[in-house]
């Protein structure tokens, strides 16, 4: 039948009992599943994280301007991991840390919003930010 038709004759369950096969144009089938799965590919979107470095003695000027760098990435649809680095004696006063944190995150409540509260991870504090929409 598929000679007569000039078409292909497929497989599309060979384990079944009996074979359960179909009269088609394996070609163009081919081809439009291909052409599915590049239209998918090309309506992903691909989150980042982008990550932002603080200090626990960051002033509010620079808080400021890392706020607004934060703000272009959570914008842009990408996550954002604010980290901060304790070195020597600050490792003593990490809430001082998780405090800059909270402010940094108030800065960031219009477009953001907290995904993991801040945790401390050895010499590391961090946090992931998300954006609203």
């Amino acid at each position: 039948m598929a000679d007569e038709q000039e078409l292909d004759l497929v497989k599309i369950s060979p384990n079944s009992v009996p074979p359960v096969c179909k009269i088609m144009n394996y070609s163009k089938y081919k081809y439009e599943q291909n052409k599915r799965e590049k239209e998918m590919k090309r309506n992903q979107k691909v989150i980042e994280v982008k990550e932002v470095w603080l200090s626990m003695t960051i002033d509010v000027g620079d808080l400021q301007t890392k706020a607004n760098i934060a703000r272009k990435f959570l914008q842009d649809g990408n996550k954002v991991k604010a980290t901060i680095r304790m070195r020597g004696r600050q490792q003593a006063y990490a809430s001082q840390g998780v405090e800059v944190m909270k402010r940094f995150a108030e800065l960031l409540k219009d477009v953001a919003k907290i995904d993991k509260q801040p945790t401390t991870e050895g010499r590391n504090i961090s946090m992931f930010l998300v954006p609203l929409n």
